[in-house]
């Protein structure tokens, strides 16, 4: 498995390297043109949360969690959707960055979406593992 780096987390902690758009795919199974690199590399119009949030648009923060406002209803509504539909906590990850630090919560997101047939990277949008079943 080829690990996770740092410029993959999103601001709203979303690991974009489990994400469904980064693997260049679509929620119906039809492979895109061309595939997402992430929020971070793509600039201030990609991340959802930009678009609302004046402090990620100014650059005065990196994580949402460095916000006098963490969480915000934004923040709170995307992370109400991804539990239910994914089981997958946005502010579960900023907490854990803040609390232990970027490179334990890579190696903890590196266990959570091994793959156990070829230890490659499962989706969290659909548990598929690209590597070994495209």
């Amino acid at each position: 498995m080829k690990g996770f780096s740092e410029n993959l987390i999103a601001p709203c902690g979303m690991n974009c390297g489990i994400c469904l758009g980064f693997f260049g795919y679509t929620m119906s199974g039809k492979k895109r043109k061309s595939r997402c690199i992430g929020c971070n590399p793509s600039g201030k119009s990609c991340a959802h949360l930009k678009k609302f949030c004046k402090k990620l648009l100014k650059n005065e923060i990196e994580y949402c969690y460095e916000c006098s406002d963490f969480p915000c209803k934004q923040l709170q509504k995307l992370d109400s959707s991804y539990r239910k539909r994914y089981d997958m906590s946005m502010i579960e990850n900023l907490e854990y960055i803040r609390d232990n630090g970027m490179e334990k919560f890579l190696k903890n997101q590196e266990e959570k979406y091994k793959c156990p047939k070829c230890l490659g990277i499962l989706c969290v949008h659909n548990g598929r593992c690209y590597n070994c079943n495209p």
